[in-house]
């Protein structure tokens, strides 16, 4: 692995790629820890503390976890992309539901504009977002009765410009993953929900750690598991996100003078898991507005702590929302990424054909039917990776939030996505990657 590593720093385009990509990624986690003006830290973070001892820990270590810190700390980034991902769940979704924008997807500039719109929305969910903000730092007591005055100067002017840089800060990450995906190496937003995700994992090492010490009912044995379940998580991970199922394809022999041209035997790769972790974090992004929205009721309402023990993160019908979430997103996104009309067009139009199967509307029934039974075993298998290490985590106490089994998949499947795209630059230029190839060798020799 070190060799390959070594092999894409002699390949210039993607050396530029990488270096690219690792400085836009410490730009961003600079950013993370540039402070909103006229906040007392001593207060915030007390009132943080409160909202985690108090019902609120759930979704605010998510909200945490996934912007590296940034939120717990009222950063200039501090909504990190997490407007970006609803906006794009919502135009996905209307793109679906309404017939203008279906159609609009399709054509040749479409994409670009449902972009563009994608990019509207993040800019108006960020300045909701960052009104809620802005009031929730200005009567804490609000939300905690015990809560100290945080923002001591809030005026008028004070509030319009914590909306205008949190706006901007999203809008800048925003632009930060798009210009990693064209100019860099990976999938920019997923990248930049990793390095959140990565950032956290001292902190989670060290909660850990203290529990081995500290607690009389967290030992050796507790740890073990713990340890197989990460191991589990990453191979069942990396299992289902190279699963592939391969359709027979036939190319029909062409004569054209003296030249015989087809008749080659291929297959068409149809991936188990092809929406890859798109689907975990839709899913996430969805599940916390219930116990969001009832964090921010007030403490002394009665119905308050009823509300929180049936859609509470870790509650059954939390976790079997959760688990339907992440299979909807997987059929859902999978139809989004492969159109098997599409397909069974272009194999027709090169003279392929899949044997026993007709040409046109058969094949692309074919290839849809087969693409829906793969789906369902990927998308199970995924939710159960989900929710698996939620219910264990929880059994175990050890102070583990909503992503601690979402946040390997992701970032084991953004790894694999950016080792991916690293291995075909060395591949095509003939050098050693991670994945050895044999015959490359021997043709070398």
């Amino acid at each position: 692995m070190i060799k390959a590593f070594q092999n894409a720093f002699k390949i210039p385009e993607l050396r530029k790629r990488l270096i690219f990509t690792g400085l836009l990624l410490i730009v961003y986690r600079l950013g993370a820890h540039i402070t909103l003006p006229g906040i007392d830290d001593g207060a915030l973070e007390a009132f943080f503390n409160q909202l985690m001892e108090g019902g609120g820990g759930n979704v605010i270590g998510f909200i945490d976890l996934f912007s590296g810190g940034a939120f717990s700390q009222m950063t200039i980034f501090a909504l990190g992309i997490q407007p970006y991902i609803s906006a794009s769940i919502i135009m996905q979704l209307l793109g679906v539901i309404v017939p203008s924008l279906e159609k609009l997807s399709k054509e040749p500039d479409g994409r670009k504009k449902m972009t563009q719109y994608t990019r509207y929305g993040t800019v108006i969910l960020s300045i909701i977002q960052g009104i809620t903000i802005s009031i929730v730092l200005r009567n804490p007591e609000a939300i905690s009765e015990q809560a100290g005055e945080i923002v001591p100067n809030a005026n008028l002017w004070w509030h319009f410009l914590v909306v205008l840089t949190l706006t901007a800060g999203t809008s800048f990450v925003m632009w930060l993953g798009e210009q990693i995906t064209e100019r860099g190496i990976g999938q920019g937003i997923s990248l930049i929900i990793t390095v959140g995700i990565i950032a956290g994992l001292p902190g989670g090492v060290t909660t850990v750690i203290t529990n081995l010490f500290t607690r009389p009912d967290f030992g050796i044995a507790q740890l073990a598991v713990l340890v197989i379940l990460i191991i589990v998580a990453i191979a069942g991970t990396v299992f289902i996100t190279l699963s592939v199922r391969k359709i027979p394809v036939q190319y029909g022999r062409q004569i054209r003078g003296r030249r015989v041209i087809g008749g080659q035997s291929t297959h068409l790769p149809l991936r188990v898991n092809a929406a890859g972790m798109i689907p975990i974090i839709f899913a996430i992004t969805l599940i916390q507005f219930p116990e969001t929205a009832i964090s921010f009721l007030p403490p002394d309402w009665e119905w308050r702590s009823i509300a929180l023990g049936l859609v509470g993160t870790g509650t059954p019908l939390w976790l079997t929302f959760y688990a339907l979430l992440i299979i909807g997103f997987t059929y859902f996104y999978t139809a989004v990424q492969i159109n098997p009309v599409q397909m069974a067009e272009d194999l027709q139009k090169y003279g392929g054909f899949i044997p026993g199967i007709r040409a046109g509307k058969q094949t692309a029934d074919y290839i849809n039917t087969t693409l829906t039974r793969i789906t369902l075993p990927g998308a199970v298998f995924l939710a159960a990776i989900a929710v698996i290490p939620i219910i264990i985590t929880a059994r175990l106490n050890i102070g583990a939030t909503m992503v601690d089994g979402a946040s390997i998949l992701i970032v084991v499947g953004v790894v694999l996505d950016t080792m991916s795209q690293i291995e075909s630059y060395l591949t095509v230029r003939h050098y050693e990657g991670f994945l050895k190839d044999r015959k490359l060798k021997g043709r070398r020799r």
